[in-house]
């Protein structure tokens, strides 16, 4: 059974950058579509990006595009996104995702989900 934990989710002021992480067990994930959502208490999860299983192709919204860079590294089973020029909307509880429908936005294509990682932007 495959299981997927995030990390790097903290406190960054505006206009600054993070990285979040999410380590994949008990499961090769280099075979599946991954993805990162987002979520904001009463609202559905939203699709921020994706990346197919060989790296070669990367989806984004239209929102956060140019801000946000997933990428992910086969070897050692983990998923990335670089955050850049953050904004206090996206504050929320992003997850990352594995499934095999790469790039899709909706979150019942993908069969893998953590727990989450908090990221809040505020001054």
């Amino acid at each position: 059974q495959g299981q997927l934990v995030e990390s790097g989710g903290e406190l960054v002021q505006p206009g600054g950058s993070l990285t979040l992480s999410c380590a994949g067990s008990g499961r090769d994930f280099s075979t599946y579509a991954m993805a990162w959502f987002r979520q904001t208490p009463g609202n559905e999860r939203e699709f921020v990006a994706g990346i197919s299983w060989n790296r070669n192709i990367k989806h984004y919204p239209d929102s956060p595009k140019g801000r946000f860079t997933i990428s992910r590294d086969n070897a050692e089973n983990k998923l990335y996104l670089q955050m850049d020029s953050v904004r206090p909307e996206d504050t929320a509880l992003y997850y990352c995702a594995a499934g095999v429908v790469s790039g899709s936005p909706a979150p019942r294509d993908y069969q893998y989900w953590g727990q989450g990682t908090q990221v809040t932007v505020s001054s």
